[in-house]
C-alpha cells in the first residue's frame, strides 16, 4: 500500500483533454478513459476537463494534457487554436504537467506542420519535432510495435505487471496502429519514444517512432510523450498509462507509487495485438519480396540474361 493510501490522504488527478471535440480519431479518447479507469481503480479521485482554445487558465493545475488525432481539417482548426492555447499550454508543460499527444496531436505540437493541402501550420514547439506531408506521400497504415530504450523507466514500472500476467518482457514493447501521410524527423538532441520492430513509425527510414523526453529535460518539468500509435494507444499498454500517472501524480508532490492491479487482460491484449502486427507486417514483406523477384525476372527476360 502506498504512502498516500496508508495515511488516509486522498490523491486528485486533473486530466486535461485538449480538443476534445476536434481530435478524437480512431478511438482517442479511450486514452482519457484508461488514464481514469487506472487511477480510480487505485483510489484516485479524477476530473476530467475539457479544454478549447480560450481555457489557458483551466491548465493551471492540470495534472496530465491529452491531445489526440484528427483529419487535416481538423488540424488546420486546432493550429489555429494553438496560436491562442500554446503559451499556457507550454508554461503548463514547463511547471510539471505530463503531456500525451498522438498523431494529429503530436504533429500540431512540434515546431511545424507543412502540407499542400493545408500549407504551413506553425506550432508551440512543446515537441522538437517538424513534419512535412509531401504531395503524394502513401499513407502507412497498419500494426505498429516499438522497442522501448534500454533501461526506460517506463518498462521499469511495468516490470512486474507484466510478469504476473505471464507476459515478462512485454514490458519493453509498445503496440498500436499507425495511419499518417506525415513524416516527422526529430530535433538533433530530441529521442524517440521507441525503435520500430514492425511499421513504419516517424518517416520510415530513421527507424524511429514517436518523441520522449523525460521530466526536467529542455526547461521542462513535464514529462512530454509523442507518438503515431493510435489503438487507442493505453488500454493495450498498461505500463505506459501507469508511468504517466506517476509523473503526473509526482508533479504535485503526491505519493507517485501506484499500487498493483491486475492487468491480465491488458498484456494479454498487448500480446495478441503484436502477435498480428509481426505476422501481417513479415506476410507483407515476403510479398513484397515474391513482387520484387518477379520484376526482376521479367526485367532479366527483356534482356536476354
Amino acid at each position: 500500500m502506498s504512502g498516500a493510501a496508508a495515511t488516509g490522504v486522498a490523491r486528485r488527478l486533473v486530466i486535461g483533454h485538449l480538443f476534445a471535440d476536434l481530435l478524437n480519431l480512431y478511438g482517442d479518447r479511450g486514452n482519457i478513459a484508461t488514464l481514469t479507469r487506472r487511477a480510480q481503480w487505485r483510489g484516485i479521485t479524477v476530473e476530467i476537463r475539457p479544454i478549447g482554445r480560450d481555457d489557458g487558465d483551466a491548465l493551471t493545475d492540470v495534472d496530465i494534457a491529452f491531445i489526440g488525432g484528427g483529419q487535416d481539417a481538423e488540424q488546420v482548426a486546432v493550429a489555429q487554436g494553438l496560436q491562442a492555447l500554446g503559451p499556457a499550454l507550454v508554461e503548463a508543460v514547463r511547471g510539471g504537467t505530463a503531456l500525451l499527444a498522438v498523431c494529429g496531436g503530436y504533429q500540431n505540437l512540434g515546431h511545424a506542420y507543412r502540407s499542400e493541402l493545408v500549407g504551413d501550420l506553425p506550432g508551440p514547439g512543446l515537441l522538437d519535432a517538424e513534419t512535412e506531408a509531401p504531395r503524394g506521400a502513401p499513407r502507412r497504415v497498419g500494426g505498429i510495435v516499438i522497442q522501448l530504450e534500454e533501461g526506460s523507466p517506463i518498462a521499469a514500472g511495468g516490470r512486474a505487471s507484466a510478469e504476473r500476467a505471464g507476459h515478462a518482457g512485454a514490458e519493453t514493447r509498445l503496440v498500436g496502429f499507425e495511419n499518417h501521410s506525415g513524416l516527422t524527423r526529430l530535433g538533433p538532441g530530441a529521442r524517440p519514444l521507441g525503435r520500430t520492430l514492425v511499421g513504419w513509425g516517424n518517416n520510415g527510414g530513421d527507424g524511429g517512432e514517436g518523441l520522449l523526453a523525460y521530466p526536467d529535460e529542455g526547461g521542462f518539468a513535464g514529462v512530454r510523450i509523442g507518438t503515431y500509435l493510435h489503438g487507442p494507444l493505453l488500454p493495450r499498454n498498461p505500463h505506459l498509462g501507469d508511468y504517466l500517472l506517476a509523473c503526473a501524480l509526482g508533479r504535485t508532490r503526491q505519493d507517485p507509487a501506484l499500487e498493483p492491479i491486475p492487468d491480465d487482460a491488458e498484456w494479454a491484449a498487448h500480446a495478441a495485438f503484436e502477435a498480428r502486427w509481426r505476422a501481417d507486417w513479415e506476410r507483407g514483406r515476403r510479398m513484397s519480396r515474391t513482387r520484387a523477384g518477379r520484376l526482376v525476372e521479367r526485367l532479366e527476360n527483356l534482356v536476354g540474361f
